[in-house]
């Protein structure tokens, strides 16, 4: 396995990758990102561990941040539906200071359960990382929806 870096990225591929990039390209009403890349699209996802370093261990996510973590669970989402064709609705409660939860709901069954910290320093080491953790989530929420499609389709 390759490395990824943003100058030679590597797992755009990956089906959560790519289903981000089409969930940002929607939020593009008026054209303005139709000429970037992918990996320039999904530039603001990957921190590095220098980054990470540079970010204060206390601090409050600015509108940015916090828009990234929506659009990644939202991403999420869209390919639990993908992979098992029911709808995956996610709720998140975030305090001013980074501090929240998110809930992804298919039917009456929860499918992914998450608490989240330190939101102000949300970010994956390499797009391979970023389609791993996407991944990881949707594979787990559908063995859920495999073992309780009663709850789910409730």
């Amino acid at each position: 396995m390759t490395t990824a870096t943003l100058d030679h990225p590597t797992g755009l591929d990956a089906p959560f990758v790519k289903t981000l990039v089409r969930l940002v390209r929607a939020e593009d009403s008026y054209g303005t990102w139709e000429g970037r890349s992918d990996a320039d699209l999904l530039r603001d996802f990957i921190v590095t561990k220098e980054q990470r370093r540079e970010i204060p261990i206390i601090g409050d996510p600015d509108p940015d941040v916090l828009w990234r973590l929506e659009k990644f669970y939202a991403a999420v989402g869209l390919d639990i539906e993908r992979v098992s064709g029911r709808i995956a609705s996610p709720m998140m409660k975030m305090s001013h200071e980074g501090f929240g939860r998110v809930l992804l709901t298919t039917g009456r069954l929860v499918v992914v359960s998450k608490t989240l910290r330190d939101v102000h320093r949300f970010g994956f080491e390499t797009f391979e990382k970023l389609g791993e953790a996407g991944g990881k989530l949707v594979a787990e929420a559908a063995e859920w929806i495999a073992k309780n499609p009663d709850l789910a389709d409730a």
